[in-house]
């Protein structure tokens, strides 16, 4: 099965130095990874980025003031650079990378028509070898060349590269819980207990989560592995973070006791099982709010259940609620039959 790629151009303004590869699509996760290897190929920073309107990057289009998607701000702001979208209905102002794309397909793609790549890698060497047959090739009407340009011209004026690369981010709002952690992903991460059921940001990318709060850092930890996760700074806890988990589990207890013993004794049971006690609480009251969809009948008859079963989470709670046993019938007799021989013709 054949899959048609994009091709990504960048083009710097006085050298015409040039980069292009392949990606499957232009969404945000491969345009700005796009951006990343442009500039490595590069070797540094420029001062701007004149980039099309695309609606992965641009989400609003503006003479003055274009409103940027949050996670194209983020890698602006990590190599300080402008973003400087070209305005709508003015070729003039990407004429550089028009020029380029343009060159791009007489060099590179057309050499390329009639050829099948089995990866996106394979692809991307083969273009690679031919940028550099592009950049190395004698300007017409120019002494040099495109690499000969660059490094005489370009390179002087350019910023070096951060010390890492960035790494892509999508943002996020999000509600601090009243355990001070906030869910991502389905997993949990604190923040300072002082805001409590506060509305922060949170920048998610495939290793890390920072939390930030009227656009200040407040906490950064490390992605979780597995679902359900919690993951707590101590510096996040309360002072009398034991006196305050204490409290909670005891008023989780006082609504439990009335709903019905089995409710009691399953959150009991899960202060024991949990590792950590915001896990046990959140758990809890996640099974304790099943009582609004059902009746506490219900529920006290599902924590029966799975206490009986062994299966003590809110999961399992909530599919034992939803799926209640079917009333038991008698055994159905076996009808009569003339080849059927009862116990005494055997003896």
């Amino acid at each position: 099965e054949s899959r048609a790629a994009q091709i990504f151009v960048a083009v710097l303004g006085c050298s015409n130095y040039t980069f292009a590869e392949a990606t499957w699509t232009q969404a945000l996760p491969d345009w700005l990874g796009s951006h990343v290897r442009a500039l490595g190929f590069i070797g540094a920073v420029p001062a701007a980025i004149v980039p099309d309107n695309l609606k992965s990057g641009v989400v609003k289009a503006h003479r003055y003031e274009p409103d940027l998607n949050p996670a194209y701000q983020d890698f602006a702001e990590h190599y300080g650079v402008a973003i400087l979208p070209a305005r709508v209905r003015k070729p003039r102002d990407k004429a550089k990378v028009e020029a380029g794309v343009g060159i791009v397909e007489r060099w590179i793609l057309a050499r390329l028509r009639n050829h099948t790549f089995f990866s996106l890698a394979d692809l991307n060497a083969e273009i690679a070898r031919l940028l550099t047959k592009l950049n190395h090739h004698p300007f017409k009407k120019l002494e040099g060349c495109r690499q000969s340009r660059f490094e005489e011209l370009d390179r002087p004026a350019l910023r070096p590269l951060p010390t890492r690369a960035y790494e892509f981010a999508h943002w996020k709002q999000a509600k601090v819980h009243p355990d001070y952690h906030i869910e991502v992903e389905r997993a949990y991460y604190s923040v300072p207990f002082t805001l409590i059921h506060a509305r922060v940001e949170v920048r998610v990318t495939d290793t890390a989560v920072e939390v930030f709060h009227r656009g200040k850092l407040m906490a950064v930890h490390a992605r979780a592995h597995r679902r359900g996760e919690f993951v707590t700074l101590p510096a996040h806890r309360p002072a009398a973070h034991q006196a305050v988990i204490e409290q909670s589990h005891a008023r989780l207890l006082e609504r439990a006791a009335a709903i019905g013993p089995a409710t009691v004794g399953l959150i009991r049971l899960q202060a024991t099982l949990k590792r950590h006690p915001e896990q046990t609480i959140r758990s809890a009251q996640g099974i304790l709010r099943l009582a609004k969809d059902f009746s506490p009948e219900q529920l006290e008859a599902a924590c029966e259940r799975a206490l009986r079963l062994q299966s003590y989470s809110y999961r399992a709670v909530r599919a034992l609620i939803t799926a209640p046993l079917a009333p038991s019938s008698p055994p159905s007799r076996l009808p009569e039959h003339g080849n059927l021989r009862g116990p005494d013709y055997f003896q």
